[in-house]
């Protein structure tokens, strides 16, 4: 038995000196990369992915984002970074008035653009002129469209007026309106609600609602006595979007990143100076940003 004791210490003393195995650790999510930068712009605020022709329309102020200078324009770009036409849509040519383009929606064959105090409409196609929606003295900052739940087009009024960059004036005529048939403007949520409401998109059934002025994100539904907030953004909230997963993400002025929102708003892109209205490319996984004080737009891959 002595030969079998022995190996079975050998055996024991061989267990002992083995070192312990680390503690299994999960990889840290991967971050969005920067894949391609767009310039050549003058002050781009909105991009809006047309998927049936697979391209991109970029909004640019060009001049002072409260002016009706006439000179605004809407760039048309390739998944590529190409810029296809400069002034696909131009204001004072071919019949079209366009000052300042911010938010940007799609219906049909409609290119819907804010422009300050009207929402204009254009061939997608052919960038001609077919339609104009005027507010009159309801808005002087009209700036970001969404198609809602309804099938209905939704447009925030920012409340303010603006001389230059950063250089605004609260005018008290903060509002999100709904254009029904017949181009009937109705009011749908005043200040009281949201002050100062930028991004707006519709999720589910909902329309989620970002302020420039307050961090919360809330949600507003058809016949609710109330809105909800669902999280907080990093603050002075400009665009709005929701990724494949469910998460809300918003871009934020206030620290220069677009964030996931939450309990505490998530960083999830930094760095970008002056981050508007930016479009989600679900074909390519890709949120493209317009930086309107870069003239440029920065395309990051999803992870």
């Amino acid at each position: 038995m002595k030969p079998i004791l022995a190996l079975l210490v050998l055996g024991l003393a061989a267990c002992s000196q083995e070192k312990p195995r680390p503690a299994e650790t999960s990889a840290a999510p991967a971050s969005p990369t920067l894949v391609d930068t767009i310039r050549g712009l003058s002050a781009p605020e909105s991009v809006i992915h047309d998927v049936d022709q697979d391209l991109y329309f970029v909004t640019n102020i060009n001049g002072g984002p409260g002016a009706k200078d006439g000179n605004g324009f809407i760039s048309r770009v390739k998944p590529d970074g190409t810029v296809d036409s400069l002034h696909f849509v131009m204001g004072g040519r071919n019949g079209v008035t366009l000052n300042a383009p911010k938010g940007t929606a799609i219906t049909g064959d409609t290119l819907w653009v804010a422009d300050l105090d009207a929402v204009r409409g254009f061939n997608r196609f052919t960038g001609a002129p077919l339609a104009t929606v005027e507010f009159g003295p309801r808005a002087r900052f009209l700036n970001d469209l969404a198609l809602g739940p309804d099938g209905k087009l939704y447009v925030s009024e920012m409340g303010v007026t603006a001389n230059g960059v950063g250089q605004m004036s609260p005018t008290g005529l903060d509002n999100v309106f709904r254009i029904g048939d017949g181009h009937r403007i109705e009011s749908i949520m005043t200040r009281s609600k949201v002050p100062m409401p930028n991004g707006i998109t519709a999720r589910g059934r909902g329309l989620l609602i970002g302020s420039f002025s307050e961090p919360e994100v809330r949600e507003w539904r058809e016949g609710a006595d109330s809105l909800v907030t669902v999280g907080k953004a990093s603050g002075a909230v400009d665009g709005i979007g929701v990724l494949d997963d469910g998460r809300i993400v918003a871009s934020s002025w206030d620290d220069s990143t677009v964030a996931v929102v939450g309990v505490t708003p998530e960083p999830l892109i930094t760095g970008v100076a002056a981050p508007a209205d930016f479009e989600i490319d679900r074909k390519r996984h890709r949120i493209l940003i317009p930086q309107l004080t870069e003239n440029q737009v920065t395309v990051w891959q999803l992870p």
